[in-house]
């Protein structure tokens, strides 16, 4: 069982970039020498790693003490109106959890996709079946990959937060990815932390609420939700990051904390690393 929080940024931010650090592995022993715990490693552009590499950047997380996850490509629609497209999304998946299961990634996050023309209800019910397919393609392999779908940011996307938790219910297994900066975006600045989890916690039970994936960052939004990604030295738009810490060290959560800041992101990382270490 899970005794803390961990936190991480993802993808490479611009102070590794600056300092010439260009293998993952050697970013990874950067991360750890700056004092993260995890690392979210990205395939949004497509699952482009060999097993010998994958497994090369798992031991050397392993040994720095990272843990890691994936994400899946963007491209993913699981209730896209083309049935070549949405097996191409369970393709997509598979090849992720295998990805993951080379570099011993708990978890990939997995965008929902689009609505299309349909109404919403008509695309979660398409998406719901092409998930569970999903699922069973990843179980047939043997692979233990916990899948997370993912709080979108813009309001035509399938992904709200009601739609998540939904996709969750679907199987025990998985843990939704609540990104609290893309429901901001949604919510067009009015999101409540503590609505918001007592929601999460109803649908899951504590147990997997506790454990929730996490994706953070401040973001610039519009009528139709997220337009941009910022980062914390931003003072427009939100969301705030010390009042989610207080309610992750109220609750006793530990979760995945994964931040998306423009560039900053270990940085920022950093930041509610040392919030959340205060508050416990």
């Amino acid at each position: 069982m899970r005794t803390k929080a961990l936190f991480g940024p993802a993808g490479q931010c611009e102070r590794a970039s600056l300092e010439k650090i260009r293998s993952t592995e050697k970013y990874i022993e950067w991360l750890s020498a700056n004092g993260v715990d995890a690392f979210e490693y990205q395939c949004g552009r497509g699952v482009n790693i060999g097993e010998e590499k994958a497994r090369l950047i798992g031991q050397k997380a392993r040994d720095c003490g990272i843990t890691l996850s994936l994400h899946a490509p963007y491209y993913i629609s699981l209730a896209s109106a083309e049935e070549e497209k949405r097996d191409n999304s369970i393709r997509y998946i598979l090849e992720s959890a295998r990805a993951a299961s080379w570099m011993g990634a708990e978890r990939i996050v997995v965008h929902p996709g689009g609505i299309g023309k349909m109404t919403r209800e008509d695309a979660y019910a398409l998406a719901e079946t092409t998930l569970r397919r999903a699922i069973d393609a990843v179980r047939a392999e043997g692979l233990d990959t916990v899948i997370c779908p993912e709080v979108m940011g813009k309001i035509n996307q399938l992904g709200n937060l009601e739609e998540v938790l939904r996709f969750c219910s679907i199987d025990e297994t998985l843990i939704p990815c609540v990104d609290f900066g893309h429901l901001n975006s949604r919510l067009h600045g009015g999101l409540i932390y503590k609505e918001a989890l007592d929601e999460i916690f109803a649908a899951l039970g504590e147990q997997r609420a506790k454990l929730l994936h996490i994706h953070f960052s401040k973001i610039e939004y519009s009528k139709g939700g997220e337009v941009r990604h910022l980062t914390f030295d931003d003072t427009q738009f939100g969301p705030d990051y010390v009042p989610l810490m207080e309610e992750i060290a109220r609750r006793g959560m530990t979760p995945t904390v994964i931040c998306e800041s423009a560039g900053t992101q270990t940085d920022d990382a950093l930041a509610m690393k040392n919030c959340w270490q205060q508050l416990v």
